[in-house]
């Protein structure tokens, strides 16, 4: 956490650190993390709870009972104060706990030279002295002194303010080395750097040591709150109601007074936002385990309101394993046999196996492709010997698999290529020193071509460019005649047009370096051309059916060849034959505004990342919120305009990780599917306990409001009515948070995000079963009254037991044991109810008699009122939702616009 004094500032050695040198360090200097905020104390959260309007209500109760001497009132009001406060604390901690797991899975990572091996390692364990290394789309994660760079940009905005990125050339001998500072981000290139000063020490430390910040509330918990300060003021207005008519009709003040307390707290479900905020965190858990690591929690609402996913193909609809299967030279074509990146297969012509001695056109344009790379291979033995200081590695390779596997490290079509030329018999590390790398110009999206430089063994240099058909065969590039580039062209298209991946590599030989360093890409000649093979992932097309289903349209936006996207999404399925969103629309169309409304097409290809936020803002503009996929550094942009960004965990850029909202460990587009469906559980037991709990709280106003024109005075006491209220927003509202996603979930269309969280009926489904619950309580309490039985007693069994009849029947999956801790919460609650009928004690704090058996057995039976009536309820909604269908107002319609009014700046952003 301190700057090492001893940190070598001579270049270490190429091996770097030892990894139990790395690790006494660490254990010296403490992890590569700003001071974490103080933990809030207990006391502190007990005030908090105690500062919620109801339970300063409640206080005042205390306050007005113990004045009067009304010691059993006090006793119970206590307790119920105790029993929120304690809840509302647990609740709490445990979504606290939950954020902070969540935060430790996406913490960012680096690369490391250990022990002479790359390794990937949390950012939190880099340490002083450690050697690092950068690439495009890095965050720097601790300063250091640069030791080697190449054409290195660094935005270092987040520290000085300057918009433009700064180069970081390294000077003549003697004079003192740039620096690179913690979290700034590598624009352009790759460098090497030794660390010099870690954790609060850093330059991001040293700020951050000046700043402190709180969490914010996200959108649903503010409309949540504002909802409940109405709710809570409607509340008191009708309890007020009941005060004057007790008082009209003759009622001690005092009681009546603690009554409509009573009923003000018990109408108005006082856990919600703690219940909210930890179905949150919890959901974005379980997305978690779903390989979808939620980085801020607005995400997980918003997700169920998303209507269109942009997705890239590289890894996402395809695995991800990049394998290099079709050569093409001017002397014929040849394959590449083999699976994954184990270097065990063959290359082949004419069903002959070629080696380096017997193709040379095949070994020299392997050859060049091997040299202009920057990705590694890694064996199986490699990962298993790494121990537990490489466990990050996994996230960071492109490559899928068991263990067994070997992987790829850094980007899995330079990796590919790397194994096709190791199954010709190519060494990758006999090349690199028989052509040492001298310069180069780093692939960009906007260059879609990368070029190295390297000294040839007989003196002079090799310049190797490999790139996009597009701005490789062109004769700015290129010095091979019309006829050359037309026929390498023609091929190039045949290859895309199968499905593959094209790149063309081109070479030329120069005796010195150009005056201009922008001549070393021209006046090349053509090697040939690679087709690389990125097969889509069984459940891809599954994935694909789902979003159509669940009224998501999905939109493929794509780098590559327009033919080689089209391909896939026809096989997908994500266009069909004669559609008109068939066509797929490129960049250029974009760029000279030929392309039209981009919300009809649902395949562009050939797009720069700036052309992303172009069709994110189209979608956007037409009502829809967008979930957006990028992995590269300029897909930041897009990823913060999108609704929901998500970022590829695997292949990914760490800066785009951590502008997203959304990672995918796996880098699967089912992923984002799984999270879209969690999101609208989440959504859906909000929705599910807001029905729940004010449906009681209605009950309860009604009762007590229209139990006197029956001829039962007071109704209920203040004790009884916060019994219930504690046991039925207790345990089994609660659990309701904790419910599993309904069957037809993902067959119903997107919510609108504009779309109030009572809104689509559920006010009258509140209300109707408001009176469901009143009717059963009166009923039971007006036959109890007239055959002389205790009434008072059988409307608070009634009232509770009706109650939890609602929330059994509230089960997303009812008949099934999902969810048990509903069903053990809703027993427990009943026992206590009737406990408080039979138990002496309890009768004494709460003013009931024991019922007969048969009186006991009416009650129990009526509380199959209230589930018989939820059931029903629950059937004919859902039968109202299928009735609408997609054209429902909530669904997107074919062309592409939600039946919804445009939606406004106001929707419900992703916390942002």
């Amino acid at each position: 956490m301190v700057r090492d004094e001893e940190a070598p500032v001579a270049a270490p050695p190429a091996a770097g650190l030892s990894a139990g040198e790395a690790a006494a360090r660490l254990e010296r200097y403490g992890p590569n993390i700003v001071s974490a905020a103080r933990p809030t104390p207990l006391w502190h959260r007990i005030a908090a709870q105690l500062r919620d309007p109801l339970i300063l209500v409640l206080l005042v109760a205390i306050a007005l009972t113990v004045a009067t001497g009304d010691y059993l009132d006090t006793a119970i009001i206590s307790f119920v104060v105790v029993v929120n406060s304690a809840v509302g604390v647990v609740q709490e901690v445990r979504a606290e706990r939950a954020v902070m797991a969540l935060r430790a899975l996406s913490a960012p990572g680096a690369r490391v030279v250990r022990g002479g091996e790359e390794r990937h390692v949390p950012s939190s364990e880099v340490v002083p002295g450690d050697l690092v290394l950068l690439g495009e789309g890095d965050i720097v994660p601790a300063d250091g002194e640069l030791l080697e760079e190449a054409a290195l940009l660094v935005d270092e905005s987040s520290l000085t303010g300057e918009a433009e990125p700064v180069g970081k050339p390294l000077p003549a001998d003697g004079e003192p080395r740039p620096v690179v500072s913690a979290g700034t981000v590598v624009v352009r290139g790759r460098a090497r750097f030794v660390v010099t000063a870690t954790g609060a020490d850093s330059a991001t430390g040293r700020i951050a040591a000046l700043m402190t910040t709180r969490p914010s509330a996200t959108p649903l918990q503010r409309r949540l709150a504002a909802f409940g300060r109405v709710l809570a003021a409607v509340a008191v207005a009708l309890c007020l109601v009941v005060l004057v008519i007790g008082l009209l009709r003759g009622q001690d003040a005092e009681l009546m007074a603690v009554t409509a307390i009573s009923l003000v707290v018990a109408a108005v479900p006082e856990s919600l936002p703690a219940v909210v905020t930890l179905g949150l965190a919890l959901g974005a858990r379980r997305m978690a385990e779903r390989n979808a690591i939620v980085r801020r929690l607005p995400a997980v609402e918003t997700l169920g309101s998303v209507t269109v996913i942009a997705t890239d193909k590289t890894g996402t609809l395809t695995e991800g394993r990049m394998s290099a299967q079709r050569l093409w030279t001017r002397h014929g074509t040849a394959a590449v046999s083999g699976t994954g990146y184990a270097p065990e297969g063959r290359v082949e012509r004419a069903d002959t196996e070629l080696r380096p001695d017997t193709a040379p056109d095949v070994t020299e344009l392997l050859t060049a492709a091997v040299l202009c790379n920057d990705a590694a291979l890694q064996a199986p033995d490699e990962q298993d010997g790494r121990g537990a200081e490489g466990r990050g590695d996994e996230a960071r390779s492109s490559a899928q698999g068991d263990e067994a596997d070997w992987h790829a490290l850094g980007d899995p079509t330079e990796a590919a290529l790397l194994t096709a030329g190791a199954r010709l018999g190519l060494d990758r590390e006999a090349l690199a020193r028989q052509w040492p790398r001298t310069e180069e110009i780093p692939f960009t999206s906007d260059r879609a071509r990368m070029t190295t430089v390297h000294r040839r063994p007989g003196g002079g240099l090799r310049v190797i460019c490999k790139g996009a058909p597009e701005v490789v065969l062109v004769p700015e590039v290129l010095a091979d005649g019309a006829g050359a580039l037309a026929e390498a062209a023609e091929a190039a298209g045949e290859l895309a047009a199968e499905g593959y991946r094209v790149l063309a590599v081109a070479v030329a030989d120069r005796a010195e370096p150009p005056e201009d360093g922008e001549d070393w890409e021209s006046g090349l000649n053509l090697l040939g051309l690679i087709g690389i093979l990125d097969p889509p992932r069984e459940a891809a097309a599954v994935t694909v059916a789902a979003c159509r289903r669940a009224g998501i349209i999905p939109v493929l936006i794509t780098g590559d060849h327009p033919l080689t996207a089209g391909v896939v999404a026809r096989r997908l399925g994500i266009v069909e034959a004669g559609e008109e969103a068939e066509e797929v629309t490129t960049g250029d169309r974009i760029r000279d505004g030929s392309a039209g409304d981009l919300t009809k097409p649902r395949v562009f290809a050939r797009t720069s990342p700036e052309q992303k936020l172009d069709i994110v803002q189209a979608w956007r503009g037409a009502g829809h919120v967008v979930a957006m996929t990028g992995d590269g550094v300029n897909d930041g942009p897009a990823l913060h305009r999108a609704d929901i960004g998500v970022a590829m965990g695997r292949r990914g850029t760490e800066v785009a990780r951590q502008a997203a909202d959304l990672v995918l460990a796996d880098d699967d587009l089912g992923t984002v599917v799984a999270a879209v469906e969690e999101g609208r559980r989440v959504y859906a037991n909000v929705r599910r306990f807001l029905l729940y709990g004010l449906a009681g709280g209605t009950a309860e106003i009604l009762v007590m409001l229209t139990g006197p024109l029956l001829g039962m005075p007071l109704p209920l006491l203040p004790a009884q009515i916060l019994w219930i209220n504690l046991l039925t927003h207790g345990l089994p509202g609660v659990a309701l948070g904790a419910e599993p996603v309904a069957p037809d979930t993902m067959r119903q269309p997107p919510r609108p995000p504009e779309e109030s969280v009572l809104g689509a009926g559920l006010w009258p489904r509140i209300l109707a079963m408001g009176l469901v619950i009143t009717a059963a309580s009166l009923g039971a309490g007006v036959w109890a009254h007239e055959t002389g039985r205790p009434w008072q007693t059988m409307i608070f069994l009634v009232l509770g037991a009706t109650q939890l009849g609602v929330g059994l029947a509230s089960r997303a999956r009812p008949g099934t044991f999902t969810n048990p801790f509903l069903l053990v919460g809703i027993a427990v609650a009943l026992a206590l109810q009737i406990a408080g009928v039979y138990l002496p004690p309890l009768q004494k704090l709460l003013g009931t008699e024991a019922l007969s058996a048969g009186d006991l057995a009416i009650g129990c039976a009526l509380s199959a009122v209230g589930y018989a009536a939820m059931r029903l309820q629950t059937r004919l909604s859902a039968g109202g939702e299928r009735a609408a269908g997609p054209g429902a107002p909530n669904a997107p319609s074919a062309s592409g616009t939600p039946g919804t009014s445009g939606a406004t700046e106001s929707r419900a952003r992703a916390g942002r």
